[in-house]
């Protein structure tokens, strides 16, 4: 049997006369509102969490590989980090690598199993330790690579201005040769600095009038490989006025073999030891100028970044330490810091 019309009408309206369409969404509206704010909970609850799983400074663990700890600089970089880690009341585990990636490699990869909570790298090679450095982010420790760079997922670098010291070095070198002459390279291990030091030190001797590079050896910047390289390159090019040495290690080693000839080469270096310091002031010193590095402020200024990322604060992903000439002049005056 059929509904009269306004049966129909009576079926179609609910009670009280309210839309039946208000009434369902305000269920909706609700549903909607707390779907919304799930995601806020979900991501804030984690965040949270994570902050309050954060060491406080006297319960870090501090981990710092070197390429190697026979170096005056790097020495000085160890001294001013352990004073550092010493006055957060933290620990800190040092290693040395002695040039071998592979033990390099190891060594980071120990440190991961030993709970370090930052990570401190100073590569030997600057494209052979990125495993090491993808361990170290899988691992989430937060990883700052000192004074040279490394390839991979790094989470900052501290280092020297490179290119610059290289350039300030080869222009005094230049100025000492009046713009004129035979000069020659003692080159190192192809990592990002010392690539960046002869870059620098070419473009510098490229504006020069009347200069002319005749060789360029690696001399591993070690004191006796480096005076092999130059005794050869003496014999090589007797005619030889200038020497740019990438490092002092390397500029140890050709001081020996300069001293020993009877040619009145000129050396440009880079570093700022205090044994080459000291050589600099001799009246006889054929260093026309070492341009400085500061291990300490790099070393503290990296561990202060790692900190930084550890604790996810803002902070910069590259910060620059700048060099200063030393010449005879005033190198009496001068010294690393720590």
């Amino acid at each position: 049997m059929a509904a009269s019309p306004n049966d129909q009408q009576r079926r179609r309206r609910p009670r009280g006369g309210a839309n039946p369409m208000s009434i369902m969404r305000k269920p909706n509206l609700r549903r909607a509102l707390a779907l919304a704010l799930m995601p806020i909970a979900a991501v804030a609850l984690p965040a949270a969490a994570a902050d309050d799983q954060k060491k406080p400074d006297n319960e870090l663990v501090i981990g710092m590989s070197f390429q190697e700890l026979n170096n005056p600089y790097f020495v000085t970089m160890q001294k001013a980090l352990q004073k550092q880690v010493d006055k957060m009341g933290a620990k800190l585990i040092v290693t040395d690598a002695h040039h071998d990636i592979a033990k390099q490699t190891s060594d980071v990869e120990d440190m991961i199993q030993r709970g370090v909570d930052v990570l401190l790298l100073n590569p030997t090679d600057t494209v052979g330790i990125q495993s090491a450095v993808v361990s170290a982010h899988s691992a989430g420790i937060p990883t700052v690579a000192v004074d040279a760079q490394a390839d991979g997922p790094v989470s900052g670098f501290v280092g020297s201005k490179n290119f610059k010291a290289g350039y300030l070095a080869c222009q005094y070198l230049a100025k000492s040769l009046n713009g004129k002459g035979q000069v020659a390279i003692l080159n190192g291990i192809p990592v990002t600095p010392i690539l960046q030091r002869v870059k620098g030190c070419k473009k510098a001797l490229g504006e020069a009038d009347s200069i002319k590079i005749v060789d360029e050896q690696n001399g591993h910047q070690e004191r006796d490989t480096a005076m092999n390289v130059t005794e050869n390159m003496l014999q090589a090019h007797p005619d030889l006025d200038g020497l740019f040495s990438v490092n002092d290690g390397g500029t140890l080693g050709a001081l020996v073999a300069l001293q020993s000839s009877q040619n009145h080469v000129k050396l440009a270096t880079i570093d700022g030891i205090p044994e080459v310091i000291k050589a600099m002031q001799k009246p006889d010193t054929p260093i026309v100028v070492d341009v400085a590095q500061h291990p300490d402020v790099e070393v503290v200024k990296a561990l202060q970044l790692a900190l930084k990322k550890y604790r996810g604060e803002k902070s910069p992903d590259e910060i620059p330490v700048d060099v200063t000439p030393v010449t005879p002049e005033n190198a009496a005056g001068f010294h690393w810091g720590s």
